[in-house]
């Protein structure tokens, strides 16, 4: 046996407490050296593949991590849990147009695995608004995301493999323009979305045999100041399907709420809806009629629209 090998089986097997009450964790991250590794791509990298033995427990004590992370497909049944979401934070400051970087590798933390949590941290992408920046790029099926602050400016969540499912609870998120896209079906519930520019929220390329895109469901929509003209959403790819329902949508929305992406043709494929919003974001008087009209409303609920083939439900 290797010692790299010796050390990554202790740190699975040994449990330590680390919380007032007594909660045990698998493994403990800290950058002061009082856990099981200094860095979380360490922690990441000491999870058996595939692992038959249940969910595996990360926590990360409170500093700020400048790592470039990667959790890879083969590690699934992840909870990565932050000591305190304003002071965990994991950050980097890639962006697109960094030695020819583009979207898709400027991500700060790319998640691959399935059946992955994370609780109570932050993850941000630090760079200046100087091209696409994403903070965190999904590519996995059944991810929760709890109490996190998600921060960037353009391409903040990239949701980016169709027919996966990811969810978001008492999140903040925060961004400038497509801040939330990709082809991914997820739901926003109770999270606060803040604009810190006159852009566009949501940049949904739902396919058009995926019934559910992006759910937002009793979020609040804020607005930087000086902020004055916000779109909803604009589709990225023409079957685009976005729902704010139960949101808070303050003065500062865009009379309009949607826009066609400069693509008259996307009025006709486009899958947009609003229904029971609140503030005066919320008038759809002005809304183009391409907008659709709720159909059934009952369909909207966590527990439908996150089923898939196999009847999974966040919330259990």
């Amino acid at each position: 046996m290797t010692i790299r090998a010796f050390i990554t089986g202790m740190a699975l097997l040994a449990r330590i407490a680390v919380c007032a009450d007594n909660t045990e964790y698998d493994i403990v991250v800290d950058r002061n050296g009082r856990g099981h590794f200094r860095n979380i791509q360490q922690a990441i990298d000491s999870v058996r593949a595939f692992n038959p033995d249940g969910t595996v427990t990360i926590f990360i004590r409170s500093g700020v991590y400048k790592e470039k992370l990667e959790l890879p497909a083969h590690v699934c049944h992840v909870r990565l849990i932050g000591e305190d979401r304003e002071k965990t934070v994991i950050t980097y400051d890639d962006h697109a147009n960094i030695n020819k970087m583009g979207t898709f590798r400027s991500y700060t933390f790319i998640i691959r695995g399935n059946d992955i949590t994370v609780e109570n941290l932050t993850v941000e992408n630090s760079s200046l608004p100087l091209g696409q920046a994403v903070a965190l790029h999904l590519e996995g099926d059944r991810i929760v995301f709890r109490n996190c602050r998600l921060i960037g400016h353009q391409d903040t969540i990239y949701a980016g493999r169709e027919n996966m499912r990811q969810y978001f609870e008492n999140c903040h998120i925060e961004g400038t323009t497509d801040f939330i896209f990709g082809p991914s079906t997820c739901w926003f519930e109770n999270c606060d979305i803040l604009c810190k520019k006159n852009s566009y929220i949501t940049a949904a390329s739902t396919p058009a045999h995926i019934e559910f895109g992006y759910i937002f469901n009793r979020c609040r929509i804020l607005l930087s100041e000086g902020v004055t003209s916000v779109y909803l959403g604009r589709p990225w790819r023409p079957y685009a399907m976005t729902l704010f329902m139960h949101c808070e949508l303050p003065e500062g929305i865009a009379s309009k709420g949607w826009d066609n992406w400069r693509n008259p043709e996307n009025e006709k494929t486009a899958r947009y809806v609003e229904y029971q919003n609140t503030g005066k974001g919320a008038d759809t008087s002005s809304r183009p009629a391409w907008i659709t009209k709720p159909d059934d409303v009952k369909k909207y609920t966590i527990e439908n629209v996150m089923k898939g083939y196999d009847n999974w439900n966040p919330l259990r």
